[in-house]
């Protein structure tokens, strides 16, 4: 009778060992099946990514480029009298080759981020002229659409002079113009509040970009930021951006260890806010930015300015 007893908590205990490895086994299997899922999801965005970027090649690049071409054809063909026409079609051409520009500043600037080469050069900045500069880039895109704008300054200086905030010029100014150019773009027709604001105890930089536009759901909020996503994906449409653009935004703003918010309501425009810390550098910067694509080499000496 002990014999069988035994036998049977032997069996007992090899049934037990077996249904535990059996266990053990299907979860193995179904971490594996988990990882394989994830790595179909993320071939599948691949090619999302690569179809969505094809999209905004043919959006962002060819289309102006084949403007360019087929607006200056048209000043080949016009007449030697007629200036006016002449005008119109060169203040379009500016148009359509100041959009290619920029778009391809961002597709560079993302290929750079992608392959993990994006270094900051600091300056000091003229952040207000920097914007009033980006505005008057968008200056036939303001008028085409009757937007007025508002740039209020709240910084201290200390003695009423230039207010310069150090940070690399080139990746700011890319960082406003994106933003401002989709508040244009979702804009309609309304004016445009941009205030930049900054004090020397915290020494954070903070620009809100206040549109009256079609405003932004709060899904979107979430996935403007990803690359190549756009709140639009009609390859023809009207309004280019969010798209690239604000991946850029994101991107520099992590390497300023700075961040972005948004408040937005459909119907009744958005706000997009930044703040940067002001960045430093083991040695003195004494260069200075006033357009955020050149910079003056000084010394200290006010008297260059």
């Amino acid at each position: 009778m002990s014999n069988l007893e035994i036998t049977d908590e032997v069996l007992l205990a090899e049934l037990k060992k077996r249904f535990e490895e059996k266990k053990k086994a299907i979860d193995d299997f179904q971490s594996l099946t988990a990882q394989l899922q994830e790595v179909n999801d993320k071939l599948t965005q691949s090619e999302s990514l690569k179809s969505h970027f094809i999209a905004n090649i043919n959006n962002e690049i060819v289309n102006p480029f084949a403007s360019v071409l087929g607006l200056s054809r048209s000043i080949m063909d016009s007449k030697s009298n007629d200036w006016e026409r002449v005008h119109r079609l060169a203040k379009l051409i500016f148009t359509e080759a100041f959009q290619l520009d920029f778009q391809l500043k961002n597709i560079f600037a993302a290929a750079e981020i992608e392959a993990g080469r994006v270094y900051p050069q600091l300056s000091n900045i003229d952040v207000k002229h920097i914007i009033l500069g980006i505005m008057s880039d968008f200056d036939s895109d303001l008028k085409a659409k009757k937007i007025t704008y508002d740039i209020e300054l709240d910084v201290e200086t200390g003695d009423d002079q230039t207010f310069y905030f150090t940070a690399d010029s080139e990746k700011l100014r890319l960082i406003l113009a994106n933003l401002i150019n989709n508040s244009i773009k979702f804009s309609k027709g309304a004016n445009i509040e941009i205030r930049i604001k900054h004090n020397n105890k915290d020494k954070n930089l903070i620009v809100s970009i206040k549109d009256y536009g079609i405003g932004i759901s709060e899904h979107n909020q979430k996935i403007i930021f990803d690359r190549f996503t756009r709140l639009d994906t009609g390859i023809n449409s009207i309004n280019r951006g969010h798209g690239l653009g604000l991946s850029v935004v994101k991107a520099f703003l992590e390497l300023f260890n700075g961040d972005i918010k948004i408040e937005s309501q459909k119907g009744k425009g958005s706000t997009f806010t930044i703040t940067i810390p002001e960045q430093q550098s083991d040695d003195e910067v004494t260069d200075f930015s006033s357009e955020g694509n050149e910079v003056f080499f000084g010394d200290g000496n006010d008297e260059l300015f």
